[in-house]
């Protein structure tokens, strides 16, 4: 099964040092060897980003940084595992890497997910759209 990890933590002003970039690379190429991890990235500080919002028919756009925010998502990891208890190990584990934060952790919705709503047609066009996906990158 497909994890969602959402890494969530309070910002700071500084990037991380050498010695937390070789802890959590470490970690990353230890879990991509062993198949847990998928994808992984982080994220730039909230003032290079911008919030997007809609409520019916009007659009909000709000441009960072989001001080009123007391925790904001610092990245997010694709991880494969054969439960959702396991995500959660993996989830504790990074967080002992990282330090004080928090993991989101959901479940990546397949295509079985939806019974007959999802119809043969739209399973194969999901299919298709995949492995263009997978070609690019």
């Amino acid at each position: 099964m497909r994890f969602l990890s959402i890494f969530s933590h309070v910002e700071r002003d500084t990037p991380p040092s050498t010695e937390e970039f070789e802890k959590v690379g470490n970690l990353v190429e230890e879990w991509m060897k062993a198949g847990k991890l998928i994808s992984t990235e982080g994220c730039l500080p909230s003032s290079k980003g911008a919030r997007v919002r809609r409520s019916g028919n009007k659009y909000t756009i709000t441009d960072g940084p989001f001080t009123e925010s007391k925790e904001l998502v610092g990245g997010f990891a694709i991880l494969e595992a054969s439960s959702l208890a396991e995500a959660k190990e993996l989830g504790k584990i990074f967080l002992e890497a990282v330090g004080d934060g928090e993991c989101e952790i959901r479940q990546i919705a397949g295509v079985d997910d939806f019974g007959d709503a999802f119809t043969p047609e739209q399973r194969d066009k999901e299919t298709r759209m995949r492995a263009e996906l997978a070609g690019k990158s």
